[in-house]
């Protein structure tokens, strides 16, 4: 008797793999982490993350990615950017430049 094709990706040795579903409205919204998921093969992927993430319509547009392609920058790579108070600018600087400056040229 030979293995039924439709068990083969649920049999013991089928190693799964761990996959991450991204969503996204039409529109421009950004694309949204939905969850995770386990899957045999990229294949099997997308209908399993349509089925667990966007049965009602949650999302226009899906990404589905395999978690070990995910790529992580190291934290001490993304200190240098937490010292740049210059790009926190809120604007009460210039503000207060072009005050002094309108209130001088009126005093003129």
């Amino acid at each position: 008797m030979s293995p039924d094709p439709r068990n083969a990706a649920t049999s013991d040795n089928a190693e799964m793999r761990t996959y991450e579903v991204f969503l996204k409205k039409d529109g421009k919204e950004e694309f949204r982490h939905a969850g995770s998921l386990q899957a045999p093969d990229d294949v099997m992927a997308i209908p399993l993350a349509r089925e667990a993430y966007s049965r009602r319509g949650e999302g226009d547009l899906m990404w589905v990615v395999e978690r070990d392609h995910i790529l992580s920058a190291d934290p001490d790579l993304m200190a240098p950017n937490n010292d740049k108070p210059h790009r926190h600018n809120d604007g009460k600087r210039v503000a207060a430049r072009r005050k002094q400056a309108r209130e001088e040229g009126a005093n003129r």
